[in-house]
């Protein structure tokens, strides 16, 4: 085996860590297409051989109509941005880019809502006790 090959793991992490900063920058400052909007990049993942990278997005506001809109413009723009990683990036084989839709702040907040209201009932039910305690009492 090589005596790299223990190293290839954090090299594919630091290459995605490295599109994800290179992508950010070309998204917010290069990127003209109005569909895309104001989005941030929370990961992208890369297979072992670079050929694709999935890319890991969110927006503040997240109606079906607009992330259609944002996908279908970062996929028309894909090849752009491909590019431009090119100039940046001195990798031997430049990922195809895949853009999805990341769901898991959205999820993140309904759980932490639900979890806020099932604390408020428990808090309602905790202070209706000692009441109901006091009248059986006297």
């Amino acid at each position: 085996m090589a005596k790299h090959s223990k190293n290839i793991p954090q090299r594919g992490q630091r290459v995605a860590d490295q599109i994800q900063r290179d992508l950010s920058e070309i998204i917010a400052y290069e990127l003209k297409d109005p569909r895309v909007g104001m989005i941030t990049i929370t990961e992208v993942q890369v297979t072992p051989d670079y050929a694709h990278a999935k890319i890991f997005f969110t927006m503040l506001k997240d109606s079906k109509e607009q992330v259609k809109n944002t996908v279908d413009g970062l996929s028309a723009a894909a090849g752009y941005m491909r590019g431009q990683l090119g100039k940046r990036l001195h990798i031997h084989t430049l990922p195809m880019l895949h853009f999805v839709h990341d769901t898991s702040t959205a999820r993140g907040m309904e759980l932490s809502l639900l979890i806020d209201q099932a604390n408020s009932t428990r808090s309602l039910d905790d202070d209706q006790a000692p009441a109901e305690e006091n009248k059986d009492g006297e």
